[in-house]
C-alpha cells in the first residue's frame, strides 16, 4: 500500500484539478440548452386550451363511430394531435440524412482506435 501511495503522490494534484474541472463541465453543460429554441409564453397555453376544448366536446357527446374516428385519424399524425407539430416530428421521409445510434458508436470507436 506505501507503494501506491509512493507512486500517486506526484498525481494528486493532476487527480485533484482533473475532478475539478470534470465537476465544473458537467454543471456548466446544462447552461448551453439556453441557446436552444424558445418558445413564447402564450404558445403553450394556446395549444393546451384547444386541446381541453376538444376534450369536453368529445366528453359531452357520445362515443364517436370508427369512421369518424377514423377521418379524424386521416387528418394528421393520430385522432388527438392532428397534424400538430408535425413539422417538427422525426419520421421516414424526413430522416433519410440521420445516422442511426449503431452507426456513430462504430465512427466513434473507429476514431478511438485509429482504424478509419
Amino acid at each position: 500500500m506505501k507503494i501506491l501511495s509512493s507512486v500517486l503522490n506526484p498525481f494528486k494534484f493532476v487527480i485533484i484539478a482533473f475532478t475539478c474541472a470534470l465537476l465544473f463541465i458537467s454543471s456548466a453543460i446544462p447552461a448551453f440548452a439556453i441557446e436552444s429554441y424558445q418558445s413564447e409564453t402564450t404558445e403553450g397555453t394556446t395549444q393546451l386550451l384547444e386541446t381541453q376544448r376538444q376534450t369536453d366536446e368529445v366528453a359531452k357527446s357520445p362515443p364517436p363511430t370508427l369512421k369518424e374516428v377514423q377521418k379524424k385519424s386521416n387528418e394528421g399524425l393520430n385522432e388527438v394531435q392532428g397534424a400538430a407539430d408535425i413539422d417538427k416530428m422525426k419520421r421516414p421521409e424526413n430522416s433519410q440524412s440521420a445516422t442511426s445510434v449503431e452507426d456513430e458508436v462504430k465512427s466513434f470507436l473507429e476514431k478511438v482506435t485509429g482504424n478509419q
